[in-house]
C-alpha cells in the first residue's frame, strides 16, 4: 500500500541551501519533506577533494540557527583578513591594494565583538552535517534518492514520488539548482549572460601558514582568489583556490600534470606561501548569470540557484541563497498558509531588489577587473588605494563582504 504523507512544505533539492531551509521551518513547528535525486551518502569521511565554501558571518548566523555550525565534524578555517590587489602573472602586483583587517571593526559592530569575515567551509563537511541534521529531526522526512511528479494547484500541491508515496504539502520550495525542472515547469523565464570564462577550482598545501589572510589578486582573465582553509589532519597548511581562466586555458589546466598546474599557480599568486602542492582533485565549470522573472508561482517559491547564480568574483552566489534561507524562514514562522499567494509575493519583493543589487556587482566587477586596457587599470588601481585610505568606505565594505 502506498504512502501517504502530509506536510507544511516540501523542499525539492537537499543542498546546502534547500537543506539549510528545511531545518529552519521545522525548527518554528513546521512538517517539512525533503526530496533529492541523489542519495544523501552515510556520514564517512570521504577523500579530501578540494572544494569548499566561503560562508560569510551573516551565513554563518543561519547556520548556526539551523544547528549545522556546531555539527560540521570538520573545523572551519576563518577569513580574518582581505588582501586585494592587481596585477599580471608572473609579475609584480601593483603597489596600489586594498587591505581588510576584520580587527579594525573592534567597537564599530552594534552587535559586539567579531571574529572574522567569513569561514572556508570543506563541502564534504558541510554536506556531512546536513545530512546528520536532516536525518535526526523528528519533523523532517527525507526522500532520497527520489524523483517526483507536482501537481500544484490554489489549495495545496502533490508530489507523486517514483515508489508510489504521495506527499501532500502546501507549499513546494524549488532549491534544485541553476537547471530547476520546477522553475521550468512553471513556465518562469529567466534571463542568462555567459561570460567568456571558465572557474577552475583546486586546494594546495603550502609550506607558510596563511594567518588567516585570502587574497583576491586581480587578472586579465579574470580574478585569483587564494582563500584560508583550516590545517589539515596532519598540521598541513591548506588554502582553497578560485580563479577565473579563459577556456581554453581552464581546458589546459584541466588536463595538465601537477607539477605544471603548481607552477601555473605560483606565477599567479606569488610566492609568500613558499613551496606548494597540489591535493585532492581539480574542478573547472563556465561562469554565467542567471537571474528568475519570477521567484514564486502557485503553491511554489524558488531558493538559491534556482532564482539566480552569479559571478564567483566576490564569493556571494551561495551566501546569496543563505539569505534567502534566512528571510524565507522568518516570513513563514507561525503562518496558517505557508504557500499563501500574497504571502510569496512578498518574499519576492523582499528579496529581489538585493539580489539584483548583487548580480549588477558582481557583474560591474568582472567586467572592470577582468580587463587589460591601460587606462581602465590604472583607475581601478587609484579606486583600490583610494578605498584604503577611507575608514569609513572601508567598513562599507567589510559589512557588505560579511553579508551585514
Amino acid at each position: 500500500m502506498s504512502q501517504h504523507v502530509e506536510v507544511d512544505v516540501a523542499v525539492v533539492g537537499a543542498g546546502p541551501v534547500g537543506g539549510t531551509l528545511a531545518l529552519r521551518l521545522a525548527q518554528t513547528g513546521m512538517a517539512v519533506a525533503v526530496l533529492d535525486r541523489a542519495a544523501l551518502p552515510p556520514m564517512e569521511h570521504p577523500d579530501f577533494d578540494g572544494r569548499a565554501y566561503a560562508i560569510a558571518l551573516a551565513s554563518q548566523r543561519i547556520m548556526a540557527a539551523a544547528g549545522l555550525w556546531d555539527a560540521l565534524p570538520l573545523e572551519p578555517g576563518p577569513i580574518r583578513e582581505i588582501r586585494v590587489s592587481d596585477g599580471r602573472p608572473g609579475q609584480p602586483a601593483s603597489p596600489f591594494f586594498l587591505h581588510f583587517d576584520v580587527a579594525e571593526l573592534a567597537g564599530a559592530e552594534p552587535d559586539g565583538a567579531i571574529e572574522a569575515f567569513g569561514w572556508m567551509v570543506e563541502a564534504r563537511s558541510l554536506r556531512m552535517a546536513l545530512n546528520a541534521r536532516l536525518a535526526a529531526h523528528p519533523r523532517i522526512q527525507v526522500f532520497a534518492p527520489a524523483t517526483a511528479v507536482v501537481e500544484r494547484h490554489a489549495q495545496g500541491a502533490r508530489l507523486t514520488l517514483g515508489d508510489g508515496t504521495l506527499v501532500s504539502a502546501r507549499l513546494v520550495a524549488a532549491a534544485e539548482g541553476r537547471a530547476s525542472p520546477l522553475r521550468e515547469a512553471a513556465g518562469i523565464g529567466v534571463t542568462r549572460l555567459a561570460y567568456r570564462q571558465h572557474g577552475v577550482v583546486c586546494a594546495i598545501a603550502h609550506e607558510h601558514p596563511h594567518d588567516g589572510v585570502a587574497l583576491e589578486h586581480f587578472l586579465p582573465p579574470g580574478p585569483f582568489a587564494q582563500l584560508p582553509l583550516a590545517p589539515g589532519p596532519d598540521g598541513e597548511n591548506l588554502s582553497a583556490l578560485v580563479w577565473t581562466e579563459r577556456p581554453e586555458v581552464a581546458k589546459a589546466m584541466m588536463a595538465c600534470t601537477a607539477g605544471r598546474l603548481e607552477s601555473e599557480i605560483a606565477r599567479r599568486m606569488g610566492g609568500h606561501l613558499g613551496r606548494i602542492r597540489l591535493v585532492g582533485r581539480r574542478w573547472s565549470y563556465p561562469l554565467s548569470l542567471l537571474h528568475a522573472h519570477r521567484y514564486h508561482d502557485t503553491r511554489l517559491v524558488l531558493v538559491g540557484d534556482a532564482a539566480h547564480g552569479m559571478h564567483p568574483i566576490a564569493g556571494q552566489g551561495l551566501n546569496v541563497g543563505f539569505q534567502d534561507v534566512g528571510v524565507l524562514a522568518e516570513m513563514l514562522a507561525g503562518v496558517d498558509d505557508p504557500g499563501d499567494r500574497g504571502l510569496l509575493a512578498d518574499y519576492q519583493r523582499r528579496r529581489r531588489p538585493a539580489v539584483i543589487r548583487m548580480l549588477a556587482a558582481t557583474d560591474a566587477l568582472d567586467r572592470l577587473f577582468s580587463n587589460d586596457n591601460p587606462r581602465i587599470r590604472l583607475v581601478r588601481d587609484l579606486g583600490l588605494a583610494a578605498v584604503h585610505r577611507l575608514p569609513p568606505l572601508k567598513r562599507f565594505f567589510m559589512r557588505q563582504a560579511m553579508g551585514l
